[in-house]
């Protein structure tokens, strides 16, 4: 089974497509820049070079002939028709409390990701121009939506209402849902079964760390919390959102900058977190240089950027009454060795010790980085979202 994996931003179309019967990645790339000057697609050919492809993009039906006019180009392709796409499976970024799991598109689930839109103003919107366009350009080939919300749908009332007026909830569904759940799926599994230890009785605790960031506690092969809140600027600092921050410190900002919500909204989602903070960039690399310069405000930066994702793996820990395996994962996380080593420091009262000399250098891979009497196992888990999206399409068809 061919499957086409989606995952549709505002001015973005990510794809790759799989061949399910090996697991194989045939095609991937993604277009940038739609309906602006200089659109692109960029993608990966055969060889693993990097291609350039400019060309006119006005909206994303038009992105998606163009992907797949690539997909089946005798230079770039890897098939020969169309129609040797089996399925395509969507991202879709807040199914609310509608969806606690994949499903596949008809008229009443696009209703209800329409509903949902509210609470993801900025994503679900780009995320249905790539459903209706499939529908168009590929009409009958059936559709899946997975979503970053479902697997928090697990949490305890306890864990996502927040201690605001009840009918903020019942009028506005305002509540914790949590993102990055596909992210979160795969690498809690993926680390059990490289661990060869059963995901239904594990203590886990996630940290997708990266741009964006956010943590899970994963208890017996369920979310029963994450950092991510309503929206996706609540808990850890991350490249330009502010993460936790006092509410009473925004209605301040808010009256002393004559500032409305739209401003509001640009200030803690664009112009914040380690961006803001630093002033030199949302890049971690770029903040790890200026750390070895010795710029103060970079080192203030990364104290505060480390000690939250400390803080939060701290706290679930304590709400799982333990952790069994830390999993690091995210551009950051499975990259940036530095701090996964200054967070997993003076962790030895819950029994987590580090190695040092496996950590020290180790990027983008599948590896354990604990010490072999460490009582938490840490491991490194390279994140996979597409494929768990391939993965739920071609389940869900089998059944």
């Amino acid at each position: 089974m061919k499957i086409l994996v989606l995952n549709c931003g505002s001015s973005s179309i990510k794809y790759k497509l799989f061949d399910m019967s090996s697991e194989e990645v045939m095609a991937q790339g993604g277009i940038e820049k739609i309906g602006l000057p200089g659109a692109f697609l960029k993608l990966t050919d055969k060889d693993g070079k990097k291609v350039v492809l400019e060309k006119d993009i006005p909206g994303h039906q038009e992105g998606i002939e163009f992907i797949l006019s690539v997909l089946t180009d005798k230079t770039y392709g890897c098939i020969k028709e169309y129609n040797e796409i089996n399925a395509i499976g969507h991202r879709v970024v807040h199914g609310g409390e509608q969806f606690a799991s994949s499903v596949r598109i008809d008229k009443e689930v696009i209703n209800k990701i329409i509903e949902c839109s509210d609470l993801a103003p900025l994503h679900n919107p780009a995320n249905l121009k790539g459903i209706y366009a499939m529908e168009a350009l590929l009409p009958g080939v059936p559709q899946i939506a997975v979503f970053d919300t479902a697997f928090h749908q697990t949490m305890p009332s306890k864990a996502y209402m927040y201690g605001l007026p009840y009918e903020m909830y019942t009028k506005y569904g305002v509540r914790r849902y949590g993102f990055h759940g596909t992210s979160h799926r795969y690498v809690s599994k993926r680390a059990c079964d490289i661990l060869g230890v059963p995901y239904e009785s594990q203590k886990i605790i996630t940290a997708h760390v990266g741009n964006g960031g956010s943590i899970a506690a994963v208890l017996n092969g369920k979310c029963i919390d994450t950092s991510m809140g309503l929206t996706p600027v609540e808990g850890l600092l991350m490249g330009t959102r502010c993460g936790d921050v006092d509410a009473g410190a925004l209605s301040f900002i808010m009256d002393k900058e004559g500032m409305d919500g739209a401003g509001l909204s640009t200030l803690i989602n664009k112009k914040s977190g380690v961006a803001g903070l630093s002033g030199i960039s949302s890049d971690m690399r770029e903040i790890e240089t200026a750390v070895a310069a010795g710029n103060e405000r970079a080192i203030m930066t990364l104290d505060v950027y480390n000690y939250r994702i400390k803080k939060y793996i701290g706290a679930y820990a304590a709400a799982m009454g333990g952790c069994d395996i830390l999993v690091w994962t995210g551009g950051v996380g499975e990259n940036q060795w530095a701090t996964r080593r200054v967070v997993c420091e003076n962790m030895e009262y819950m029994g987590m010790k580090i190695d040092k000399e496996k950590n020290n250098g180790m990027r983008g891979e599948e590896m354990v980085i604990s010490t072999p009497d460490s009582k938490v196992t840490i491991i490194v888990v390279p994140t996979d979202e597409e494929y768990m999206i391939a993965s739920d399409t071609m389940e869900i068809l089998s059944k």
